[in-house]
């Protein structure tokens, strides 16, 4: 059976399909036939009495998107423009800015940008409402036309209007695009620990995670002191691949597990033996814009004690989305499932809490830039055990231990304190406190008390 795929809103890296069914049909009740013959009584109304002359495929298009968006955020349906833009986000390779965007209330959010893209290097931060593209007001388009304007011929230029939450006023960003060539996996090796980036979860990524663990070796001459996964700002992307990286530094035990709407519409996946990372120490970087597939990683690796997640809280997207053709140019992608992680934890809405909360105090907005997840979704799936307000709200407490500012890291040479924070952390606690400190933090977490509501 082909795995579908977890997607983090707009962005889709690849698919499975699932062949399509009709036996839903036969189960068609009077009461459906009724509010089918009023729905067709108001499609023949509008197409003979509207004040100007509609498109049938328009007006069909219209209502399916309707009875999709009702459902949850991460339905839709796919027609055969929809088709070419969702290949050449496969492809990975296109004229962009680099951006994963959303649409909210008519206006186009961004949810995060891609590692060392234009829109990266231009200063575009997660939870930006872009309301023009090269003076001209996009507000109120579909997400899809803004998605073209944003992309065109590498190299050409663009200006976006910006407006920022904490900020008074709008303000412009100017940019030239790229070719966005997104590498799933990128690594490097800082002060003897080797830093692994995971930017998609694409095909092949759960090896080429692997093959970085050998060259950090390599580079090296020995084994680093411990690792850095880094998987800030990833939406997200295939489920077999997140099993795969999980399995990188995971010798047995669950995975994930992903349950539909029976009770026994379960299916549970397991690490093979052999651990690749050979029980380093491990530090997994997350933040709100990590979701799906990055969600996954996180959770079974803190579940098992394997690694220390240590930034934000995650995005909190739990479910799964599955294509299922509906002709040769058109598709429905439709949520199937949700996920769980080993402890049997779904992550939607509340997402991964980390062990330790580690600011991005190399953000100089980072405390007036509100963060955006899939409990601000509109139409979101509800968690299973309802979460209490202090837990999604949890990011505006402030820690006492982390008071630099900006300016003042920038002036030490800290371009990016969250991975700084974890470098240091590998380096003064070693193999043997790092484990300390996951156990710590796995003591505290089951001494909390249940959050759930009755």
């Amino acid at each position: 059976m082909k795995k579908p795929v977890l997607q983090a809103t707009a962005l889709v890296l690849t698919v499975a399909l699932l062949p399509a069914t009709t036996s839903a049909i036969s189960a068609v009740d009077a009461n459906t036939y009724r509010e089918m013959e009023q729905f067709m009584s108001v499609f023949d109304r509008v197409r003979t009495d509207y004040v100007d002359q509609v498109d049938d495929a328009d007006l069909i298009k219209g209502a399916i998107n309707g009875m999709l968006g009702s459902l949850d955020p991460h339905s839709s349906f796919l027609d055969a423009r929809d088709f070419e833009n969702l290949r050449t986000q496969t492809d990975g390779n296109y004229g962009g800015l680099g951006l994963s965007v959303t649409m909210e209330d008519g206006a186009v959010k961004v949810i995060a940008p891609f590692k060392d893209t234009p829109a990266d290097k231009a200063g575009v931060k997660a939870g930006d409402y872009i309301t023009h593209i090269d003076g001209s007001l996009i507000y109120g388009g579909s997400l899809d036309e803004a998605v073209e304007e944003m992309r065109g011929k590498p190299g050409s230029p663009i200006k976006l209007t910006i407006v920022r939450p904490g900020r008074d006023k709008p303000f412009d960003v100017s940019m030239n695009r790229a070719v966005i060539d997104l590498k799933p996996v990128n690594w490097e090796v800082k002060d003897k620990v080797g830093v692994i980036s995971i930017t998609s979860f694409s095909n092949d990524t759960g090896a080429d995670v692997a093959a970085a663990i050998v060259g950090i070796d390599k580079a090296l001459g020995k084994k680093p002191l411990g690792y850095v996964l880094d998987m800030r700002s990833n939406p997200g992307g295939l489920l077999d691949e997140a099993v795969n990286v999980s399995d990188v530094f995971l010798s047995r035990g669950e995975i994930v597990s992903q349950r539909g709407r029976g009770k026994s519409d379960i299916e549970r996946y397991f690490a093979k033996s052999g651990d690749a990372a050979k029980g380093l120490p491990v530090i997994v970087l997350i933040d709100a814009g990590s979701a799906s597939a990055s969600e996954i990683v996180a959770g079974a690796l803190q579940d098992h004690h394997r690694g220390l997640v240590m930034g934000e809280r995650s995005f909190g997207k739990g479910s799964v989305q599955t294509l299922l053709p509906l002709s040769n140019t058109s598709a429905l992608r439709l949520t199937t499932a949700r996920y769980y992680t080993p402890s049997g934890k779904s992550v939607q809405e509340g997402g991964i809490e980390p062990d330790i909360m580690v600011p991005q105090l190399s953000d100089p907005d980072y405390k007036t830039r509100p963060r955006f997840r899939e409990s601000d979704l509109r139409k979101h799936l509800i968690n299973e055990v309802k979460l209490e307000d202090d837990v999604l709200e949890e990011d505006a407490k402030d820690d006492p231990r982390f008071t630099e500012t900006a300016e003042g890291l920038k002036e030490k040479g800290i371009e990016d304190f969250q991975l700084h924070y974890a470098l240091q952390t590998i380096g003064r606690l070693g193999p043997e406190g790092l484990k300390v400190a996951m156990n710590k933090a796995a003591a505290k977490k089951s001494a909390k008390p249940a959050t759930a509501k009755n």
